[in-house]
């Protein structure tokens, strides 16, 4: 694989996205003033207020479930609409999670029986008075193309509304998601992962999944609806690329979780202390601040995966 001396990655230095066949290495960036047009930080504190303080589980509840490992610093409670995902990104590591192979995998499909199951297994949340956020999804996209005719996502959303629950939706599906912005409240979250800002980059990462600009714009329009919004940059592609997509988002999204690239050669070829340090900057420069606890983050703060962090020493 392709090393670019500092000279090569120049190029970078106004990001779009690395090819795959592509490694970069990172140059310092210097910081921004803070946007005097974002919103003050006693107003954007909505990110907690449903948050439970010590989530948990109900037992015999497979559907709504408290993620392990790395899953479990984006969310607390989870649940996978769909069984495999159709957008076929290149770095996904659903498919090993889940056993199957990526040919299988993007053969999405509906899950028997899911939501009457999930309607009992919401019941058994509400009584058990467990609240919060449940995150759609970690093992699937909740706005594939798939969902565009069965509008499986949408029934979920109302159903764990009924039972006291609320959603935060990860998603690439872009502008699919718009459909059920009237069911969101600002009780709930929207966040999309942003990788690339070129469409050439996303298409052969991402081949599927909706463009970036679409993305960006969709995170927008709920943002503008009073719901509270996030980025997801994981995973990191190219340093630069990440950088660049918090410069040109900050003013609509009131969190940011920043990763790194892992399950893939070309990780060994970025400079992780140098991009973590640099982030870190850039966010506080910004006005956001860094909290460390993956269960009381705020509107206004951001979070360093803990992959991302040992790179800090």
């Amino acid at each position: 694989m392709k090393l670019y001396s500092t000279q090569e990655a120049a190029r970078w230095a106004t990001p779009l996205c690395l090819p795959r066949s592509s490694l970069t290495s990172l140059r310092p960036i210097a910081g921004r003033k803070a946007d005097p047009k974002r919103r003050p930080m006693n107003q954007l504190n909505m990110f907690a207020q449903s948050q439970p303080v010590k989530p948990a589980s109900v037992k015999g509840c497979t559907l709504i479930y408290t993620p392990r490992g790395r899953a479990r610093e984006y969310a607390a409670l989870a649940c996978n609409v769909y069984r495999g995902c159709d957008h076929q990104c290149i770095y996904c590591y659903a498919p090993s999670a889940t056993q199957r192979n990526r040919d299988d995998f993007a053969i999405s499909s509906t899950r028997k029986d899911f939501l009457r199951k999930l309607e009992k297994e919401a019941t058994k949340y509400q009584a058990a008075g467990i609240t919060g956020r449940v995150l759609l999804s970690f093992t699937c996209d909740p706005y594939q193309h798939l969902d565009v005719r069965e509008q499986i996502t949408r029934r979920t959303i109302q159903i764990l509304h009924r039972h006291d629950l609320n959603v935060e939706v990860l998603t690439k599906g872009g502008s699919r998601a718009l459909r059920d912005l009237d069911l969101f409240t600002p009780e709930d979250a929207f966040a999309t992962t942003l990788t690339c800002l070129t469409d050439t980059a996303s298409r052969e990462w991402e081949p599927y999944a909706a463009l970036p600009n679409d993305r960006i714009e969709t995170i927008r329009r709920f943002h503008q609806a009073g719901i509270p919004t996030w980025v997801s940059l994981e995973p990191v592609l190219s340093p630069p690329a990440s950088l660049e997509i918090i410069r040109q988002t900050h003013s609509f999204v009131d969190l940011f979780k920043v990763g790194k690239l892992n399950y893939y050669s070309m990780a060994q070829g970025i400079d992780w202390h140098q991009f973590a340090h640099a982030a870190i900057a850039l966010l506080t420069s910004l006005g956001y601040k860094r909290n460390a606890d993956p269960d009381t983050l705020q509107s206004g703060q951001f979070y360093v995966k803990r992959d991302l962090a040992r790179h800090l020493a």
